[in-house]
């Protein structure tokens, strides 16, 4: 069995519950089929098994090094890299006039599962540049695209995302680089920028031949000053190598990096402190400043950037999952092969008798128990989330423009729970992992404390739990006067009303999750009537938990209608059924014990408590 991700698991999500065979009627994906899709999936496990996860454990304990001239980082990166890139797969979801497979995203997502699964440290130089021309594909002009995007679906440009800054941390209204306009260029207006960037993952290595920066900055007034707030802000591609005409590297830009941060985790991962247009070794021109192209309109460079950001926050829910499902199955394989203790009840003090595996004891058994709701749950909600882009583009090149806008506005609304529930649910399960292995949990011999390293900075990656919360309750339930929140409504009622005619078990989650969802909207309105914004925000990040476990609770409830459909329709003893049982075992166990936690807290947050709003910080 891999020790990555399931494959049993993966084909009754994808097969089984989301019905991906049927997006080949769509014209985009007519020339697929369960084989090529089956033929993707293996060349990823593959890849992510033989060249990716073998270093895994190296990439952590020797990370990259700069020695003032040069980032160092093992040979093993760039091999898996290079045969990442030459399977195709930067460009798996892509266009055939791209040089890309035209997959659907749904199984573009699960294939790359296994590479996070497998590495997320060496897994990120891709993930990042997948992100980078995917926003230069939406918004960028054909020049730019020729220019940029090709060499990186080839493999030959990485990409990255440059938004924070030192002073300003999450607050990208508090920004303060630079771009002023030079001239007009083959590659659109160009600007001169100055700023330094903070926290850029993949911002400097030796792994492709170029790297495409993507940067806000913002564009002085008339005045020459900056305009306050995100509504001044521009995005820019900033390459290390500027390109000539023909596509060869011209000279070296003026972006220069100042040092490594050292994470305790994605060790694998550079993440740099840049400064652009610092103007002492890199001058392009002999003028001080990094050469910047104006990606679409002066001013609405946040919005650009939201596709890059959007996709990254599913990308890092999926990869908080991974390192959960992997630590999952690391602890399970420990339970069953080590011995130790005897059985609870008579006859299990005899000192004599042999020693039984950790996962007969009902504890153990809990914790796994636990671990699969997690990472089952978090893996289900993440593709659930990439079928609807998938079913969002048919809907728009069908010309169905009310669809397409209903599944917009269910990606909207369930993108901050895509993000943030598996970040924090999925670290709980590589904490169990840990606890599962006893002493060995905590030691570097085995894998799961550094799974539990990695995983825990995906809740702050692209946006803490806080301001994921503030973003589900002060934005997207209550936008468009509510229509995400009641078109995400319909489809859990639409699941409750199938639930209600299926097995008896069934019937009472369906009775839960009504009880659940009626409540979660009640809090919703009572929290919008407060009258005080900032009452109604203060404890925004319980919203987004029990917001989390309600829906995570709705996917469970559509993966045990899915199996409990498979098991009626089993042979006895057909070697399925025990699949099927673990699926409905692990739903019974979400909504008797995960469930019920979101009771207290949405009365919390209806008693509109003051505790922490009130708090003074002299009181510390």
């Amino acid at each position: 069995m891999s020790l990555i991700l399931s494959r049993r698991d993966l084909d009754f999500m994808l097969y089984e519950w989301l019905n991906v065979e049927t997006l080949t009627r769509i014209p985009r994906y007519a020339d697929h089929s369960r084989e090529t899709f089956d033929a993707a999936l293996d060349t990823c496990e593959r890849i992510a098994t033989d060249l990716f996860a073998p270093h895994n454990k190296k990439n952590d304990q020797q990370e990259p090094h700069f020695d003032g001239e040069t980032v160092t980082i093992i040979p093993e990166v760039k091999t898996a890299l290079r045969a990442f890139c030459d399977a195709g797969l930067m460009a798996a979801g892509q266009d055939y006039e791209l040089g890309g497979m035209q997959l659907p995203v749904v199984v573009e997502k699960a294939g790359f599962a296994y590479f996070k699964g497998a590495n997320v440290g060496t897994s990120s130089y891709p993930f990042l540049t997948i992100g980078n021309a995917n926003l230069l594909l939406a918004h960028g002009t054909p020049a730019q695209v020729d220019t940029f995007v090709r060499p990186e679906l080839e493999g030959r440009f990485f990409g990255t995302m440059c938004l924070s800054e030192p002073q300003a941390g999450s607050s990208l209204s508090d920004i303060a680089t630079r771009a002023e306009y030079e001239g007009e260029s083959p590659l659109g207006p160009q600007y001169r920028l100055r700023g330094n960037k903070m926290w850029i993952s993949a911002g400097e290595h030796e792994l492709a031949d170029n790297i495409v920066h993507l940067v806000l900055a913002k564009i002085p007034g008339p005045d020459g000053k900056l305009i306050p707030g995100v509504k001044g802000i521009s995005l820019f591609i900033v390459p290390k190598y500027l390109v000539n005409p023909d596509g060869s590297l011209g000279e070296r830009n003026d972006v220069v990096l100042a040092g490594l941060n050292h994470k305790m985790g994605y060790r694998g991962t550079t993440n740099c402190l840049l400064n652009f247009g610092e103007g002492t070794r890199h001058r392009p021109g002999g003028k001080a400043g990094a050469i910047g192209y104006l990606v679409g309109e002066p001013h609405r460079g946040l919005a650009c950037m939201f596709h890059m950001m959007n996709e990254a926050r599913i990308g890092v829910g999926l990869g908080a999952v991974m390192l959960g499902y992997t630590g999952y199955l690391h602890a399970l394989e420990y339970a069953r092969n080590r011995p130790q203790g005897r059985p609870v009840g008579p006859g299990g003090k005899d000192p004599s008798s042999p020693q039984i595996p950790l996962v007969q004891h009902a504890d153990v058994r809990r914790m796994l128990l636990a671990q699969k709701s997690y990472v089952e749950g978090g893996l289900a909600l993440n593709l659930y989330c990439a079928r609807l882009v998938d079913e969002q583009h048919a809907a728009e090149s069908a010309q169905q423009g009310q669809e397409a806008r209903r599944l917009n506005l269910l990606l909207d609304i369930l993108t901050p729970i895509a993000k943030s529930w598996p970040s924090q649910w999925c670290l709980e399960a590589n904490s169990l992992a840990i606890q599962v292995h006893g002493g060995y949990g905590y030691t570097r011999e085995y894998n799961v404390e550094q799974l539990y390293r990695d995983n825990r900075l995906n809740p702050i990656h692209e946006g803490t739990h806080g301001i994921q919360g503030l973003d589900l309750l002060g934005r997207k339930v209550v936008m468009e006067d509510g229509a995400a929140f009641r078109a995400l409504g319909a489809q859990v009622r639409a699941t409750i009303e199938r639930a209600a005619q299926g097995p008896q078990e069934l019937r009472e989650h369906a009775g839960q999750l009504t009880a659940a969802a009626h409540r979660l909207e009640e809090v919703t309105g009572k929290l919008w009537s407060a009258g005080d914004p900032g009452l109604t925000l203060a404890n925004a990040s319980v919203y987004l938990e029990a917001f989390g476990h309600t829906v995570v609770a709705w996917i469970w409830l559509e993966q045990a209608l899915q199996a409990a459909k498979a098991l009626q329709q089993l042979e006895a003893g057909h070697r399925d059924e025990d699949f099927y049982r673990g699926k409905l075992a692990a739903a019974r166990y979400f909504f008797h014990w995960e469930l019920p936690k979101t009771g207290p807290q949405l009365d919390l947050l209806a008693s509109l408590d003051r505790t922490t709003l009130d708090m003074q910080d002299a009181w510390f």
